[in-house]
C-alpha cells in the first residue's frame, strides 16, 4: 500500500514515490546541541520516527540521515558584541563548545530512545562537513547564485532563483525588510539575501579558515551540504518542524536546488507545533519541560509517545498533564491485554482480523491519521475476534506505534493463589452489584502491590 503525505511544497497528500524503487532517503532537520530538547522538539522527532515507521510497514527500505547542528547560528553576526548561544552556553557551564555539543548530542539520542524513536542510520555533525559547506557555497558563487564581501561574508543572491518563495509563499515582493533571523546589512543586494558564510568576530570561538577568510558557515548551507553528500542530490522526503519552513527550508531549497541545477527534495513533511496547557512553551511561564520532567512524575516515556498519536501531525497539539496521565494509564492497560493473550492460540488471521489490519494500515497510510489507526485499535481491543488474533494484529502495529505493546507479556508474572482469591471474590461482588465489598476488596489489592483493572471479561492485575 503506498504511503502518502502532505507535501508542504506543493500543498497536496501526495504518494510517496522514491527515486529508486522501493528504497526511500530521508532527511531529518537536527537539533542545535547547546541545551536539552524538549518535549515539543520531541514531537518533531517523532513525526520523522512516524514517517520512517509507516515506509517500512509497507516494506520499504528507508535510509535515514539526521543532522547534528554542532555551530552556533541563532545571533545577530553583524553586531560585534553578538555572541552565539553555542559559545554563551560553553560559558555557562565552563566547557569548550565542542565539549557542549558533545554532552547535548548524548542527551538528545537518549532522550529520543525513551520515546522509541528510531535511531537515524547516520548523525553527521556540522563541524565535521566545513569543506562541503565550502565546497557548495565555492559553486553556487560560480554559477551566479552567491557573492562574497569584501570582509569576507558570503551571500546568498535570492533574486538569482526564481522559484524563491514556493515552499513559504514568502515571496521576494513580501521580504523588503529581509528574513526574520536574518542580519541588517546594507551592502546586501537585497534584504532577503541570506549569509552561506559569515566572517568570524574577534570575540568567535568556533571558526574556520575559508577562500574568504576566517569564518564560519550560516546555518542553512549547513543542511543542504551534508544532505547531498549523503543522500544524493535527488532524494525523497526532508521532515522538519512548521518553524522551519521558512527561512531554514526555503533557503535549504534555493541552495541545494541552485548547486544542481534541478529539484534535489521531493516531498517536504512538517509537524505542527505543541502547546503546554494552552500556552506557549516559554522560561518565563515555567513551563519548558522534558521527557525527564514526565518519568520524574512516575509516567512512562512511551505514553507520551502515545499521547501524540491523539492529533494529527500537521495540528497543533495541547499538552495536559491530565492527558499525559490518561495516556500513561491506556499504554498499561494496553500491555496488560497483551500480556492476557499471549498464550491464545495463534494462527492465520481470521477474516474479521484481516480487515482491522486492513483498516489500520489505511489509516496509518493515509497521511499518518494516528488518532484513526488508534481508534482502530482499542476498536480491537474491546471485539470479539480470538485473543490471539489480536495479539498478533497489536504485535504487528507496534512496528508504528512503537509503544512496546509486548512488554508485559514478555516480561510475565504469576498471581499468586492469595491473590487470584481476592479477583475472584472481587468479581463476584460485582456480579452481585455489591460494590462497596468490590471497592474494599480493590483497595486491599492494591495495598498489596497489585494494580486493578476493570475489563469486560472481569477483573486483571499485574504487579504495580
Amino acid at each position: 500500500m503506498p504511503v502518502r503525505l502532505y507535501n508542504t511544497l506543493t500543498r497536496k497528500v501526495e504518494e510517496i514515490r522514491p527515486v529508486e524503487e522501493g528504497r526511500v532517503k530521508m532527511y531529518t532537520c537536527g537539533p542545535t546541541v547547546y541545551r536539552p530538547v524538549h518535549i515539543g522538539n520531541l514531537r518533531t522527532f517523532l513525526l520523522s520516527d512516524l514517517v520512517r515507521r509507516a515506509l517500512e510497514l509497507e516494506g520499504n527500505e528507508v535510509t535515514q540521515i539526521l543532522n547534528i547542528t554542532d555551530v552556533g547560528h541563532m545571533t545577530d553576526e553583524a553586531s560585534p558584541e553578538a555572541v552565539d548561544k553555542m559559545q554563551l552556553a560553553a560559558e555557562d557551564e565552563g566547557l569548550a563548545p565542542l565539549e557542549i555539543a558533545e554532552r547535548y548530542t548524548r542527551i538528545f539520542l537518549a532522550d529520543t530512545a525513551k520515546i522509541g524513536i528510531l535511531p537515524a542510520h547516520t548523525y553527521p555533525k556540522a563541524t565535521d562537513h566545513i569543506p562541503e559547506m565550502v565546497e557548495m557555497t565555492e559553486s553556487l558563487i560560480e554559477k551566479g547564485h552567491a557573492y562574497a564581501l569584501d570582509d569576507g561574508t558570503v551571500y546568498y543572491d535570492v533574486t538569482s532563483f526564481p522559484a524563491y518563495g514556493a515552499l513559504s509563499h514568502n515571496t521576494l515582493d513580501k521580504l523588503e525588510t529581509g528574513h526574520r533571523d536574518l542580519e541588517t546589512d546594507d551592502r546586501k543586494r537585497h534584504p532577503a539575501d541570506f549569509a552561506l558564510w559569515k566572517r568570524a568576530q574577534p570575540n568567535r570561538l568556533m571558526k574556520w579558515d575559508s577562500p574568504w577568510g576566517e569564518g564560519f558557515p550560516g546555518w542553512h548551507i549547513e543542511c543542504s551540504a551534508m544532505s547531498v553528500k549523503y543522500l544524493g542530490d535527488r532524494f525523497d522526503v526532508h521532515t522538519g518542524g512548521m518553524d522551519l519552513v521558512f527561512p531554514h527550508h526555503e533557503d535549504e531549497i534555493a541552495q541545494s536546488d541552485g548547486a544542481s541545477g534541478h529539484r534535489v527534495i521531493a516531498h517536504w513533511v512538517h509537524g505542527g507545533h505543541l502547546r503546554v496547557e494552552a500556552q506557549k512553551m516559554a522560561k518565563s511561564t515555567g513551563n519548558v519541560y522534558t521527557i525527564d520532567d514526565v518519568i520524574a512524575r512516575g509516567l512512562d516515556p512511551l505514553a507520551f509517545r502515545l499521547l501524540c498519536f491523539q492529533t494529527r501531525y500537521r495540528s497543533e497539539m495541547n499538552f495536559t498533564w491530565d492527558a499525559m496521565e490518561a495516556a500513561d494509564t491506556t499504554l498499561k492497560r494496553l500491555r496488560q491485554r497483551m500480556a492476557d493473550w499471549k498464550d491464545a492460540p495463534r494462527g492465520g488471521l481470521s477474516p474479521e482480523a484481516k480487515e482491522l489490519d486492513r483498516r489500520f494500515r489505511d489509516a496509518v497510510a493515509d497521511d499518518l491519521d494516528l488518532p484513526a489507526a488508534v481508534a482502530v485499535l482499542n476498536e480491537t481491543v474491546h471485539t470479539e475476534v480470538p485473543g490471539g488474533d489480536r495479539y498478533q494484529l497489536l504485535a504487528a502495529w507496534d512496528a508504528v506505534l512503537g509503544l512496546d505493546l509486548e512488554r508485559s507479556a514478555r516480561e510475565g508474572f504469576e498471581v499468586p493463589a492469595e491473590v487470584q482469591a481476592l479477583v475472584t471474590e472481587r468479581d463476584e461482588a460485582r456480579a452481585a452489584k455489591d460494590y462497596a465489598r468490590s471497592d474494599e476488596l480493590r483497595d486491599r489489592l492494591t495495598a498489596m502491590g497489585w494494580e486493578v483493572m476493570d475489563t469486560a471479561e472481569g477483573t486483571t492485575v499485574r504487579p504495580a
